[in-house]
């Protein structure tokens, strides 16, 4: 078995074998959801699950400077691309401090806002941010560099570390289970810096870059970094106002179905860590990148619909298996919420495609979209099937125009072929 397993592997691509092993993380993250989920019960769970949701924000945040660093990676050599790397690990690391410094001071305040049962969970969820930002770089060098082997084991030894250690202290310790799952997800991240690409880094000296390329960085980045803002608002802003609006129970309810729902999302990550550098070198090489896209569209799409259908036919069964009979009452509502996800999913792909082109219109588009979102979530939350709903309107909307802007950049780009 081990031989034909080998055999296998060895037969496939770097960027293939990324895609499984990311297939392999994404399953690691969603058994780690699972088992809390039936450890913990929904009220319990409903901690947990915001704990994961702050997270998914931080995942968010810190790709910025993945992506900052993936694309210029690319297109940086020698010495330009010495300082870069320098400069990026230094304020990658101030604004983790940063970030993780309120997160302490603000503590009780959180508590408070999300009605959880302690504030030591985001003391400690805070301690472990500045390792992140520093992790999100150094993948960032791999996934630039296209060194998707070393890419995969920096997510699958974060997966897998935060499964084995949040289960051993829940098994262990008679601690409060949110202390305990923020305590496991803030180890995992030292377990995530490996490998550490510790090449061309000298901290010690001061390092400059010309010009022209800190102004094409510091552009990139604020673009990318009001992207990923939209992004945290649209995956994100539901969960926490659940949390806001509604009982604990319910929270915990709800929280289940997202994690089982964003199985598209979490899937689509995959092609946009291939996508990015792919587009970046095509566009240096003067050759056509929207075949690439088109690529990464169908399989997201075809993915999509297998998972909608399933949600549809099957809720209950998919429920029961994954959280047990307790989360039984949202069963109705997850193909619904498989549908937003994947429409947000499709149209993720591509506003990273345009992210790589240095194109602004879709960011600000998704920007808008995001705070609809909200706003409709806002005037419209007397049930979950309505928070629901109104993800699915916002998030049509945000496709019809991502692929609208896509068809006229397409037709701008022929007229300027054909003009040279």
């Amino acid at each position: 078995m081990n031989m034909i397993l080998n055999t296998a592997l060895k037969k496939l691509s770097a960027e293939q074998k990324f895609m499984v092993s990311v297939i392999i993380v994404n399953g690691g993250n969603y058994l780690y959801n699972l088992i809390l989920g039936r450890i913990l019960g929904p009220e319990q769970f409903a901690d947990a699950a915001l704990l994961i949701t702050f997270l998914l924000v931080l995942s968010f945040i810190a790709m910025t400077f993945q992506l900052s660093t993936a694309k210029f990676s690319v297109l940086f050599e020698d010495s330009i691309f010495k300082s870069f790397i320098n400069i990026i690990y230094k304020y990658s690391s101030s604004i983790g401090v940063i970030f993780g410094a309120l997160l302490v001071i603000f503590s009780q305040q959180l508590q408070l806002l999300f009605n959880t049962q302690s504030s030591a969970m985001f003391t400690i969820f805070g301690i472990g941010v500045p390792i992140y930002f520093i992790m999100s770089v150094n993948r960032g060098v791999f996934q630039g560099s296209k060194k998707f082997d070393s890419l995969a084991i920096t997510y699958q030894g974060e997966m897998l570390s935060r499964l084995v250690i949040t289960l051993i202290l829940i098994y262990t310790l008679d601690l409060q289970s949110s202390i305990l799952v923020a305590l496991g997800i803030a180890i995992s991240f030292l377990f995530g810096l490996l490998p550490f690409r510790s090449q061309d880094i000298e901290i010690t000296k001061k390092h400059k870059l010309p010009s022209a390329e800190s102004k094409y960085i510091i552009k990139f980045f604020l673009l990318t970094a009001f992207y990923e803002f939209t992004q945290i608002i649209i995956n994100n802003s539901d969960i926490l106002m659940v949390k806001h609006y509604f009982e604990t129970y319910e929270a915990g309810l709800y929280a289940s179905l997202a994690l089982i729902g964003r199985v598209v999302y979490f899937v689509a990550w995959m092609f946009v860590m291939l996508l990015l550098p792919k587009v970046v070198e095509k566009q240096k090489e003067g050759e056509s990148h929207a075949p690439i896209l088109f690529k990464y569209v169908f399989y997201i799409t075809l993915l999509s619909a297998s998972i909608v259908l399933g949600c549809y036919l099957f809720p209950e069964f998919v429920i029961n298996i994954m959280f047990g009979s307790e989360y039984l009452s949202v069963a109705p509502l997850l193909w619904k919420y498989a549908i937003a996800t994947s429409l947000f999913a499709i149209s993720n792909i591509f506003a990273y495609y345009f992210l790589s082109l240095d194109q602004y219109i879709p960011v600000v588009l998704s920007a808008l979209l995001g705070v609809s979102q909200v706003v409709l979530i806002i005037f419209f939350h007397d049930t979950l099937s309505d928070i629901v709903i109104m993800q699915i309107i916002a998030m049509a909307i945000l496709l019809i125009f991502q692929v609208f802007f896509f068809l006229s950049y397409q037709k701008i780009s022929k007229k300027g072929s054909t003009n040279h």
